[in-house]
């Protein structure tokens, strides 16, 4: 079982060895963060505008805790406007393949229905990620269409309505 908690400075030094242990593996499917991202200083202030984003209620940020209270992955809800956000998440690859992404994705579903209240989620994600395109699946995301994600061919993806139960949106 998976547990999220939302993101806070005291996650600091386990959110940034996370980071770290899985860089090469989220660049082989998302964009690198880059040098800076991982230095000390880089890091501390990006947590710090991620807070601050957090606190102003523009974005949701949580972490995902294994069963022995390790971080294993982040979910996170961007750009909360008019009922809507889109989601992001990352697995380390440790984690990869034992069902923690569906789970923290429905998981977050949850919560932005009931704790932030959403209506809507998008997410987009590129073509040769399918292991993410099976996650939104089974979490009741419909793909609407093609976009770009950092020059690389992607889907996007919505689901609606987040009142529905768990991992399932209505027909």
């Amino acid at each position: 079982m998976v547990t999220l908690e939302p993101l806070h400075a005291d996650h600091a030094d386990a959110l940034l060895a996370f980071e770290w242990e899985n860089r090469a593996y989220f660049a082989r499917t998302v964009p690198d963060r880059g040098d800076a991202y991982f230095t000390a200083a880089g890091f501390a202030a990006r947590l710090r505008a991620l807070l601050a984003e957090q606190h102003a209620g523009v974005c949701r940020f949580h972490v995902v805790l294994g069963e022995e209270g390790e971080l294993i992955g982040r979910v996170n809800l961007m750009d909360l406007v008019d009922g809507s956000a889109e989601l992001g998440y990352r697995v380390g690859e440790r984690a990869a393949g034992r069902g923690v992404a569906s789970a923290a994705v429905a998981q977050v579903c949850r919560l932005a229905a009931t704790d932030y209240g959403l209506t809507s989620l998008t997410a987009v994600t590129t073509l040769d990620n399918e292991a993410s395109m099976r996650v939104l699946a089974r979490n009741g995301f419909t793909r609407v269409g093609d976009t770009t994600v950092d020059g690389r061919p992607g889907v996007r993806y919505v689901r609606r309505p987040l009142d529905s139960g768990p991992g399932r949106a209505s027909a």
